[in-house]
């Protein structure tokens, strides 16, 4: 039986874009050597007054009803498992068009703080059981949760085919 407790903190509503293939990628101011991960959900971003503006304007909705992740007392819902298949590097003047991801490209752009923006090309499972996590209060990017999880029975968001056919495009 795998498992893991290693884990990605990242926006509700971008982490449910990926759940439901919506997106494949994640564009990052750093390389990683983690390639597998929990996606673990934040919601402090969506105190933020300027929150949806972060958002293209066709994913309003998408983001509004995925803003904040499942909550049971203080535990938040983990429902899915990431790998990391390659990391792009992309001039910031040449990142993914807007029809790879759900923010806007302005957002990205204000995001990336150098020259080069990493893309992270992301293969995403489904937990066959989710799993209630305890709050990790420090961390920015990664964390460890208190148990592992179980990867039995992960199902793939996108098939072979389906993914390979995004990936391809994005090179």
């Amino acid at each position: 039986m795998k498992k893991i407790k290693r884990c990605l903190k990242e926006w509700n509503a971008t982490l449910e874009a990926l759940g439901k293939g919506k997106q494949t990628i994640l564009i990052r101011n750093y390389k990683t050597n983690i390639q597998k991960f929990l996606l673990y959900p934040t919601i402090s971003y969506t105190l933020n007054d300027e929150y949806l503006d972060s958002f293209q304007d066709k994913y309003l909705d998408f983001v509004r009803d995925n803003a904040l992740p499942d909550k049971k007392d203080d535990k938040v819902l983990i429902k899915y498992y990431a790998t990391v298949e390659e990391i792009i590097e992309k001039p910031i003047s040449r990142i993914p068009s807007a029809n790879n991801y759900i923010w806007t490209r302005d957002h990205v752009k204000d995001y990336i703080t150098g020259k080069i923006a990493f893309v992270w090309m992301l293969r995403v499972y489904k937990l066959s059981v989710p799993y209630w996590a305890e709050p990790t209060p420090g961390a920015l990017r990664f964390v460890n949760l208190k148990e592992e999880v179980s990867l039995d029975g992960i199902e793939p968001v996108l098939g072979d085919y389906e993914f390979e056919k995004v990936v391809a495009a994005l090179k």
